[in-house]
C-alpha cells in the first residue's frame, strides 16, 4: 500500500533521492530568503513597521535552506542542479503569483498593494508548507538524523502563517478586504495546479531515481491528480481563509538561529 511515509521514507533511505529533494528544498527556501529581504528593503514608508517582521520571515527561509543543504553534507553530498520543471518558487512567479523578481530587483519602493499582494500569496504558500511539515513531523520528529530540523522548520512555519493571517487582517480592517479576497482566491487557485505540475515533476524523478515499477508510478500520478481535484472543487478554501492566530505577533522577535546538524 503505497504511503506518504512510505514514499519519503524510501527516498530518505537513497543518498540520490535525498539529494535531490534537499536540494529542491534548500534551493526554494533560498529564493524565499531572498525575495522577503528585498520586499523588506523596500517597505512603503506607510508601512515601514512590517519591515522587521519580512526581515525576520526572509532570515528564517534562510536558515532553512541552510539546514537542508547541512543534512546533505552530513551524508558527504553535495546539492544538485534543481530541475526546472520541480522549482516550485520560479514556477509560481512565471505565473504571477507573488511580486515579480524584476520589481524586487529595482530600487523603488513599493506600493502598499505590492505589500499585501505579497501577504495574500504568503499565506496560501505558507499553508502548504506548514501541513507538509507537520506531515513530516508527525512521520518522522522522532528520526534520527531528520527529526531536529523536521521540528525546527516545523516551528517556524507555524510562525509564519500566523504573521500572515495576523497582518492581513489588521489590513482587511483597514478597508483592504475586497483586494485581499481577491488576492487570495486567485493566488490559491494557481497555487494548487502548480504544486500538482511540481508534484508530478518530482514523483518522475524519484520513480526513476529509485526504479519504481510502472503500476506505482501510475498510481501516485493517479494519487495527485486526485488531490489537484480535491482541492479544485473545494480543499483549496482551507488557503483562503483568515482567523486571528493563537500565536500573536509570531516574527516580533529576532530570527531563532539554527543549531549545527
Amino acid at each position: 500500500m503505497l504511503t506518504a511515509k512510505g514514499l519519503f521514507q524510501e527516498i530518505v533511505d537513497d543518498d540520490e533521492a535525498f539529494q535531490l529533494f534537499c536540494s529542491i528544498a534548500a534551493s526554494g527556501e533560498a529564493q524565499g530568503g531572498w525575495e522577503n529581504a528585498r520586499i523588506a528593503a523596500l517597505v512603503p514608508p506607510g508601512m515601514r513597521e512590517l519591515a522587521p517582521k519580512i526581515t525576520r520571515h526572509g532570515a528564517d527561509e534562510d536558515k532553512h535552506g541552510r539546514i537542508f543543504n547541512a543534512l546533505l553534507r552530513k551524508r558527504g553530498l553535495e546539492p544538485v542542479p534543481v530541475p526546472p520543471e520541480t522549482d516550485y518558487t520560479m514556477l509560481l512567479e512565471r505565473h504571477g503569483i507573488g511580486l515579480a523578481h524584476d520589481t524586487l530587483r529595482r530600487e523603488e519602493p513599493l506600493s502598499e498593494r505590492d505589500i499585501i499582494v505579497y501577504l495574500s500569496h504568503s499565506r496560501v504558500t505558507e499553508q502548504r508548507a506548514a501541513d507538509q511539515m507537520d506531515m513530516l513531523v508527525t512521520y518522522f520528529g522522532n528520526h534520527p538524523e531528520l527529526g531536529k530540523a523536521i521540528h525546527m522548520i516545523c516551528d517556524d512555519e507555524v510562525n509564519h502563517l500566523a504573521y500572515c493571517h495576523e497582518e492581513l487582517l489588521r489590513l482587511a480592517y483597514a478597508g483592504h478586504g475586497r483586494l485581499i479576497h481577491r488576492t487570495l482566491h486567485e493566488s490559491a487557485l494557481a497555487e494548487i495546479r502548480i504544486y500538482r505540475d511540481v508534484s508530478l515533476a518530482v514523483m518522475g524523478h524519484m520513480g526513476r531515481i529509485l526504479k519504481w515499477p510502472k503500476a506505482k508510478s501510475a498510481a501516485l500520478v493517479a494519487g495527485i491528480h486526485g488531490m489537484y481535484a480535491y482541492e479544485r472543487v473545494g480543499g483549496w478554501h482551507k488557503m483562503v481563509n483568515l482567523a486571528m492566530p493563537e500565536r500573536r505577533d509570531a516574527l516580533g522577535g529576532p530570527p531563532v538561529p539554527a543549531p549545527a546538524f
